[in-house]
């Protein structure tokens, strides 16, 4: 078994979330494992001591050079708990202000923003293939809905 010290990742909507079709921002990440790129909801692992909410906001920082206003809270899921106990602790980021990203060295990505639909769409398609962010746009989706 793998331990893990845990995640964070975020949904963060362009806009207002309660619009007819908002826009969503994904990033396309190379992942090694995958051989290949990926779309995926910015994340990250937690720091030692870091508070999940504190880890989400870092992360959309570093991957988008966004900041948000508003965290909501969505669910922690395990990520594979065949072989590890990682969680990862996926929000909704509103409020969003662009500023300059801080990637770290091995990080290759591209800033993606698409309407919810779409991305609903690449679910369904087999484009958006990464558990965390297919889980966290219907899980925003539904939690957009219900409000």
């Amino acid at each position: 078994m793998i331990r893990h010290p845990g995640a964070s990742a975020v949904v963060p909507f362009l806009g207002d979330p309660r619009s007819e079709d908002p826009q969503v921002l994904l990033i396309r990440q190379y992942r090694y494992a995958a051989d290949g790129y990926l779309y995926e909801i910015p994340a990250g692992r937690l720091n030692s001591g870091e508070d999940p909410r504190d880890c989400a906001s870092r992360e959309l920082q570093e991957e988008t050079g966004c900041t948000a206003a508003q965290f909501d809270y969505l669910l922690t899921m395990y990520t594979t708990p065949g072989f590890t106990d990682e969680k990862i602790h996926l929000y909704m980021a509103t409020g969003l202000v662009s500023g300059e990203t801080k990637h770290e060295a091995d990080e290759f990505l591209e800033l993606h923003p698409v309407l919810l639909s779409r991305a609903l769409a690449m679910i369904e398609a087999g484009e958006i293939s990464d558990g965390k962010t297919a889980l966290g746009l219907l899980f925003a989706a539904g939690f957009r809905a219900g409000h």
